[in-house]
């Protein structure tokens, strides 16, 4: 097991090292240990689509389609057409 004090950081895979600036030693091997050998993809999107709708479902308040579109990172059209399927 790498313990935080054998940490060269000069060394760092470019990945780790940026993890490390990021989010510190500690957290950066946090991740190493769960995610070390996978390739992982991060959405573009911060929040499913799938939660975001339900959430913004529950959040309408018949005026507020821009607001909840800001606030989930999908377009007002989208809001839109989310709240019109529930509707149905």
């Amino acid at each position: 097991m790498v313990k935080m004090t054998e940490i060269d950081q000069q060394a760092l895979h470019e990945l780790y090292s940026q993890l490390n600036t990021l989010v510190g030693t500690e957290n950066m091997l946090k991740i190493w240990r769960v995610f070390n050998g996978m390739q992982v993809t991060f959405p573009a999107h911060l929040y499913s689509r799938q939660l975001a709708a339900l959430r913004i479902q529950q959040l309408y308040d018949g005026t507020n389609t821009r607001d909840l579109a800001r606030r989930y990172q999908y377009s007002q059209k989208w809001v839109q057409q989310v709240l019109k399927a529930q509707r149905k």
